[in-house]
């Protein structure tokens, strides 16, 4: 059995929920700049986190799950998602960003994977609006950590294991994995990813040829 962890934000999704979140409060542009530096490895990636998270504090409850709607899996996403469910290998999104998106964008398509680490902006204790923090096990839990664990569940090996993502905060899971597959990763990351790719259908090529799955 096989593991494949995805990151979400600009690999299964080119969405940005940040963005998507900081359109809805005029803080677009702000949101932008620290993911891009984050991205990068400019900035730490849990502070880069803090700082968003921050800008969002006072937008409203409906606001922030409009803007949860807006996201949306690339093309081919769902049908990679669903070539891996039926061929049984057990799928993962490890995300720094936030579940209600993640969870939007899976049910909208009608995909699911078997385990999403992700986190969380808290509301008010009314739930009326954002308190501009953030919770979760991936601020200052490394996805390294995450993958490690899966696999552990899951009871396979390391060396078994598929990372799929392109930001500085994907790199110790893609450090780790058996197989690291860039995303049209950032330039800082690509010389850490084994295989690179620009699309869902190139990523499938390189499952079939690592023997993950068969082809059609």
């Amino acid at each position: 059995m096989t593991v494949v962890a995805f990151d979400f934000d600009g690999t299964l999704s080119d969405s940005e929920m940040t963005v998507l979140l900081g359109d809805r409060c005029g803080v677009a542009d702000e949101m932008a700049a620290i993911t891009e530096r984050s991205m990068n490895d400019e900035i730490d990636y849990a502070e880069s986190l803090r700082q968003r998270a921050a800008l969002l504090e006072g937008l409203s409850a409906a606001e922030a799950d409009a803007a949860f709607d807006e996201v949306v899996l690339r093309e081919g996403a769902a049908d990679l998602i669903a070539d891996l469910d039926a061929a049984g290998v057990t799928t993962a999104i490890l995300t720094g960003g936030f579940e209600r998106g993640v969870a939007a964008a899976l049910e909208r398509e009608g995909v699911s994977v078997d385990h999403i680490v992700s986190n969380r902006l808290p509301r008010t204790e009314d739930g009326s609006e954002l308190t501009g923090e953030v919770e979760g096990p991936l601020i200052e839990g490394t996805k390294d950590d995450a993958l490690e664990d899966l696999a552990d569940d899951v009871g396979v090996d390391l060396s078994e294991t598929v990372a799929v993502g392109d930001g500085a905060n994907d790199l110790p899971m893609l450090r780790v994995a058996g197989l690291s597959i860039g995303f049209d990763p950032k330039p800082a990351v690509e010389p850490h990813c084994e295989v690179v790719v620009t699309s869902m259908a190139e990523a499938r090529d390189v499952l079939v040829d690592r023997g993950v799955l068969e082809d059609d």
